[in-house]
C-alpha cells in the first residue's frame, strides 16, 4: 500500500513538472522570431487629471469636513442660563 502511494506522489511530481515546462515552453513561443522587427515611434502626450488628484477639491473637500465637525459639536452644546 506504501508502494502505490509513493508512486501516485512520484507521478503527481512529474505531471506538475511536465506541466510547468509545457506552460513555458507556450509562453517562451510567443516570441516573433522571424528576423522582421518593425518599429513604429509615434510622440503622442495625453496629460489626464483625476479628480481626486486636483488640489481644488482636496482643499474644498477638508474644509467642508471641518465645517460640518465644528457644525455637529457645536449643535451638540447646551446653552447655560
Amino acid at each position: 500500500m506504501k508502494t502505490i502511494t509513493n508512486f501516485k506522489n512520484l507521478l503527481n511530481t512529474i505531471l506538475a513538472f511536465v506541466f510547468t515546462m509545457s506552460i513555458s515552453a507556450v509562453s517562451f513561443a510567443q516570441e516573433n522570431s522571424s528576423g522582421v522587427v518593425e518599429t513604429t515611434n509615434s510622440t503622442k502626450t495625453t496629460t489626464t487629471t483625476e479628480w481626486y488628484a486636483d488640489p481644488v477639491y482636496l482643499i474644498g473637500g477638508a474644509l467642508i469636513l471641518v465645517i460640518l465637525i465644528v457644525l455637529l459639536t457645536r449643535t451638540g452644546r447646551k446653552k447655560e442660563d
